[in-house]
């Protein structure tokens, strides 16, 4: 499981297996898992994953249960991950204008960045309407399957698309687009500036969203939620012409007030 750079640097071994497990454990969503199955899933002798487990442990990166047997994300991951998203330049720019968004329409919206195939979410203001019971920020979800990941996917050449995204998606829902339809989706995406996704992520759930264009490659974007029983045809140019707004008084103040080395 370990990686290269690419920069001609050898990974260390330990460091990368330190890494590995912290990336499985953090895929898990809190859920505990034994010593057995995390072993299996990276392919590593138990007696060696022990070892490195007890040092989490201690450092309360992992956390453990009360047999000792079962191991989780610790608090640690929480306060090195609020600070990544705290430090962010392009998500501080962001917020103000997430709050003024979320005012105007009254729904969910999001901002997304891609992190290999998949997005994560950085910042969610919810919906006037309901309040999710928990938090989206540091969730992630293929690429595909939303419009967060469409906006961005269709900043890049088909032939990068197709190096991200799998031969033979998984499908979230019964309306997950495939491979080719994705592809077909992308050439819309690109010819009105904006992506929809239409119960391909979340069944009962229409978002649109629109890449921030103030990088290269660009990495991040910005939709907004809204259930199937309230979408009308203005709802939705409502929503786009509120999208195409927040993209350009925010990519503006990017411009003006991120170092280039961002």
């Amino acid at each position: 499981m370990s990686h290269n750079g690419g920069m001609g640097v050898r990974d260390v071994k330990s460091a990368a297996r330190t890494v590995d497990v912290l990336e499985v454990l953090g895929g898990l969503e809190g859920q505990a898992i034994s010593l057995r199955g995390l072993a299996e899933r990276l392919d590593v002798p138990r007696s060696s994953l022990y070892a490195l487990l007890q040092t989490l442990v201690n450092r309360g990166w992992v956390r453990t249960d009360a047999t000792g047997s079962r191991y989780a994300i610790g608090v640690r991951a929480l306060l090195v991950g609020t600070s990544y998203i705290d430090g962010d330049p392009r998500l501080g720019i962001a917020r103000p204008h997430l709050d003024a968004l979320a005012e105007e329409l009254g729904e969910t919206v999001h901002f997304a960045r891609l992190d290999g195939a998949d997005i994560v979410y950085l910042a969610t203001r919810e919906s006037q309407h309901y309040l999710r019971p928990f938090s989206r920020v540091g969730r992630r979800l293929p690429a595909y399957a939303t419009s967060l990941g469409k906006a961005i996917l269709a900043e890049r050449p088909d032939a990068e698309v197709e190096k991200l995204v799998p031969a033979d998606v998984p499908r979230l829902t019964g309306h997950t687009l495939d491979r080719p339809g994705l592809l077909a989706d992308l050439a819309l995406v690109r010819e009105r500036g904006y992506a929809v996704d239409n119960e391909e992520g979340t069944v009962g759930l229409c978002c649109f969203g629109v890449a921030l264009r103030y990088g290269v490659p660009v990495v991040d974007a910005i939709s907004c939620s809204v259930p199937l029983a309230r979408l009308a045809p203005e709802t939705e140019r409502k929503i786009v012409g509120a999208l195409a707004r927040a993209r350009e008084t925010i990519e503006r103040a990017a411009f003006r007030d991120v170092p280039a080395a961002f």
